[in-house]
C-alpha cells in the first residue's frame, strides 16, 4: 500500500498519496497542499517528506505550529501509521503500513483492541451518523443503535460498556459516546468506505418515533473533526 494522507477539512474529506516528493502544506499558491481558507495556517507552514527512517513532519516556523497526536512539535517528527497531524484548523491522518522505526510502544497503543462481531455491529450503528453526516453529527443514540441492530437497548448499553473499557473511555453519561466514536473512527476500528457499502445495499427502517440514523452522506458533507480548542473530545462529533 503506497502510504497516503487522509485529509479531514470543514468542507469534506479527501485523500492525497505521498510520492517521493516533499508535500509542502500552508496557504501559499506554491505550496502542494493548499489551505487558503484557513486563516490559522500560515503562508509556508509545513512539509512532510521521505526521510531514511520513513516519513516526517517539520514545522516550517508557522503562527500557530504544527500538531502530531495533539503534541505541538518542535522541528521535525518522525511519522509513525495512524499518526495525527493538525494545521490550522485542518487534520491529517498518515496512513501506510509499518515502516522501519515505527514498532514501537506507541504504534501498539495505536491499534484498535479486538473486536467480537456484536461489539463491531454496535461500534458501526454508533459511527454510522459521524461517518455519513456533516461535522456536527452526533453518534448515534442508544435507542437508535438498538432500534438498527433489531435487538434491546439493555443489550446495547452491555456491548457498549465492554467497548468503554476496551477503548480506555472513563466516565459516565451520554460524552462518553462522543469519545467512543472519536476513537473508533481514529483508531482505524470502522472502515468508512465498507459502511457506506452495506447502508446503500441494507438501509435501516425505521419504526416511527424514532429520529432516523443518515443513510447516505450528504452532498459535499462529511465528517471531519473540529477545530483545534472545540474541548479536545470531538473529532467528527458533538456531546449530546
Amino acid at each position: 500500500m503506497e502510504p497516503y494522507l487522509e485529509i479531514w477539512r470543514p468542507s469534506g474529506r479527501e485523500v492525497a498519496v505521498l510520492t517521493e516528493r516533499p508535500v509542502t502544506i500552508g496557504r501559499g499558491l506554491d505550496t502542494a497542499l493548499r489551505l487558503s481558507d484557513d486563516a490559522e495556517v500560515s503562508r509556508l507552514h509545513a512539509v512532510i517528506e521521505k526521510v531514511t527512517s520513513g516519513w516526517s513532519v517539520r514545522d516550517l516556523g508557522s503562527r500557530n505550529g504544527t500538531y502530531v497526536n495533539a503534541e505541538r512539535i518542535l522541528g521535525e517528527r518522525v511519522l509513525r501509521p495512524d499518526d495525527e497531524i493538525q494545521v490550522g484548523g485542518v487534520r491529517m491522518f498518515f496512513r501506510a503500513e509499518d515502516v522501519a522505526g515505527s514498532l514501537t510502544v506507541t504504534r501498539s497503543l495505536s491499534r484498535a483492541p479486538v473486536l467480537t462481531r456484536r461489539e463491531q455491529a454496535v461500534l458501526q450503528a454508533l459511527c454510522r451518523p459521524v461517518a455519513l453526516g456533516d461535522m456536527f453529527t452526533e453518534p448515534a443514540s442508544v435507542r437508535q443503535m438498538a432500534v438498527a441492530l433489531r435487538v434491546t437497548e439493555t443489550a446495547v448499553k452491555y456491548h457498549l460498556n465492554n467497548l468503554y473499557e476496551k477503548f480506555g473511555i472513563a466516565g459516565v453519561g451520554d460524552r462518553r459516546r462522543v469519545r467512543l466514536a472519536n476513537e473508533a473512527l481514529r483508531h482505524g476500528a470502522i472502515a468508512v468506505s465498507e459502511m457506506i457499502s452495506a447502508i446503500q445495499d441494507h438501509p435501516v427502517e425505521t419504526p416511527r418515533g424514532v429520529d432516523p440514523i443518515p443513510s447516505r452522506t450528504p452532498a459535499g458533507a462529511a465528517a471531519a473533526p473540529p477545530r483545534r480548542g472545540g474541548g479536545g473530545e470531538s473529532a467528527g462529533a458533538r456531546g449530546a
